[in-house]
């Protein structure tokens, strides 16, 4: 019997939805959500198995003009995850000013297939939703475009279907039993990062990274050690907030979620380090897996 695997790389700007799209479609929460722009920074790799295929899902950060050292290293994981691709999903915000020119840069003469989702209609016309759908098939001409509201789950069915008719014959290129391509780590320290953006506001979420320093399964706890990165002096200040209050918040919601995600016993302590302009200096990217 034959089998299909290939990668799908989930493109678009920040916060038209990728991540809420590639959790939905892949039925579990890879992907950290926030109502801030810029939250996913890596690419992270889901797959749905099943006998006869496996799909890989590509969650990419959202396309922007990069300002500084970590910018452009978000930019190479899309880069990465287009040349790699089989099938693009171009999601696009139904509340778009058509001003999407940023990925429209990187995507308008691809060879590659592309579906394009239109997403949050939830609370749109069925007008708006014809305008939009007329003016991507004149841009882009893709093989198909869908209305959607990932958040709701609202007419992703289709997509599945669509999505193996493009995919080769190939065996699978990751284990049946895997579900993504990162570590417990990496998602743990993504779960405090979500916390973090959740709290806090400005420009601190954006100038933070999260680095797991001990990680201890023993049988009825796992003991956590996390470092969280800062710039400058004051912005170590606002995050520990008064007394301690605000980083102990962080901790609080982020071990319940962790205990959640492991199915066991957390304890979870978090240190503040500034690390001067760590965004832009290429040894402490390297450093943090932001660097190939």
């Amino acid at each position: 019997m034959s089998h299909k695997a290939g990668f799908v790389s989930i493109i678009g700007k920040p916060n038209v939805g990728k991540s809420t799209l590639m959790n939905a479609l892949v039925g579990e929460k890879l992907s950290i959500i926030t109502p801030k722009a810029q939250t996913t920074r890596h690419r992270i790799l889901g797959m749905v198995n099943e006998e006869s295929y496996q799909i890989v899902f590509s969650d990419t950060p959202g396309i922007i003009k990069p300002r500084y050292g970590l910018q452009d290293s978000m930019m190479n994981f899309v880069k990465g995850a287009l040349s790699d691709a089989d099938l693009i999903l171009f999601v696009t915000d139904i509340n778009e000013q058509y001003d999407e020119n940023d990925v429209l840069e990187k995507i308008i003469n691809s060879t590659i297939p592309m579906i394009v989702l239109i997403n949050k209609i939830d609370g749109a016309t069925q007008e708006q939703v014809d305008e939009k759908q007329a003016y991507w098939q004149e841009l882009l001409k893709p093989k198909h475009i869908f209305a959607i509201s990932a958040l709701h789950k609202y007419n992703l069915e289709g997509i599945m279907e669509m999505v193996l008719d493009y995919l080769p014959e190939h065996p699978p290129y990751y284990d049946k039993e895997d579900l993504t391509d990162k570590t417990q780590r990496f998602f743990v320290s993504e779960i405090i990062r979500e916390k973090i953006f959740n709290n806090y506001q400005k420009e601190i979420p954006y100038s933070t990274e999260v680095l797991i320093t001990s990680f201890k399964e023993e049988e009825k706890i796992t003991r956590i050690s996390a470092e969280i990165i800062v710039e400058r002096d004051s912005q170590k200040n606002i995050l520990i907030g008064k007394g301690g209050a605000m980083l102990k918040k962080v901790g609080t919601e982020a071990r319940k979620d962790i205990e959640k995600f492991l199915d066991q016993k957390v304890f979870l302590e978090t240190f503040v380090k500034v690390l001067p302009d760590w965004r832009s200096k290429k040894n402490y990217l390297k450093s943090f897996g932001y660097e190939n």
